[in-house]
Parts: structure tokens; sequence; C-alpha cells
């Protein structure tokens, strides 16, 4: 399977299920109950983020939604270029991250890139995230993780050119 593909499928995958639980959540928890999945350690409970991680930045929705941007071109520019199936991964899982949250930021609210992120996992009143969010903060934490094991994410750019059928110079 061609690296391009393979991660444009896990962010399919994550962007789906972020979807989907975004909407259980509107459905479910709009009437403002909150469901205990690990006491009150991990619950679910639905809440409009207008800011970026836990909250930060409430007034900065279309900055926010412009960075949003400018990661996910920087990840569509590397992406090709994932070194193995850990970085298609970690590709596939920020991409599919970033779309989720872009995605209500353009399509919930007044005004072009102003909406809301759709948060419900509550982590014991410290903050409240979504699918999205763990996909992100795992991609993070994976590229760290990499980088101290010295496993490389990206293939140099002459591998990708042969690949790709770009012969030049041969």
């Amino acid at each position: 399977m061609k690296v391009r593909l393979a991660v444009w499928l896990v962010a399919l995958g994550v962007l789906a299920v972020d979807y989907a639980t975004k909407v259980w959540a509107i459905r479910e928890l709009s009437d403002g109950r909150k469901i205990d999945v690990i006491g009150s350690h991990l619950t679910l409970k639905l809440v409009y983020n207008e800011g970026a991680a836990l909250s930060i930045l409430g007034d900065f929705g279309v900055g926010i939604t412009v960075f949003m941007i400018l990661v996910i071109a920087v990840l569509v520019w590397y992406h090709g270029r994932a070194a193995g199936w850990y970085s298609i991964i970690v590709f596939g899982a920020a991409l599919g991250g970033a779309f989720g949250n872009l995605f209500d930021r353009l399509v919930r609210g007044e005004g072009w890139g102003r909406g809301p992120v759709v948060d419900m996992i509550n982590y014991g009143d410290f903050f409240i995230g979504n699918v999205a969010d763990i996909a992100i903060v795992c991609a993070a934490a994976a590229t760290i993780a990499a980088s101290w094991m010295n496993l490389p994410m990206l293939r140099p750019k002459d591998e990708v050119r042969v690949e790709a059928g770009d012969h030049r110079g041969e």
C-alpha cells in the first residue's frame, strides 16, 4: 500500500470516530447530564470549547483556526515521506485529529473559523477533550518518543521521488 494512502486511511478513521463521538455527545448530553465512566475521574459531559487546549485563548478563535490550517498544511506537505508504519500512524492520527477540530471551527458558530470545538471527555474536571484531541496528543507523544529512540519519522526526499516514479537523473 502506498504511504500517502495509508496515512489518509488512518486520518479518515480518526476523523470518523471523532465525528461519530461528537454527534453522539450532542444528541445524548445536550441536556446537561454527566455520565460517570470511572467515578468522577473520567466522565462524559458536553462542552463547547471556543479556545485551544485547556480552553485557553478563547478570544482568538480565528487565530487558532489559521494556526490549525498551517499545521495541517505542514502535515500534508510531509506525509508522503512517512518512514514506516509508526510514522504513518503518527501522521494519520495528527491529520485526522486536526481535521476533526478544524471541521468544528468551520461549521459550528457564527463567522468563519469562530466555531467552538465539541468536547465531551472530562478528565476529573482538569480538562475536557475529544477523540481528535487524544489523536493529536498521542501523535505528539509518539513523535517525541521516536526522537528519543532515534526512530526516523521521514524518508529522504530522493526515496520518495523514486517511489512516485520520478526517475530524473538516472
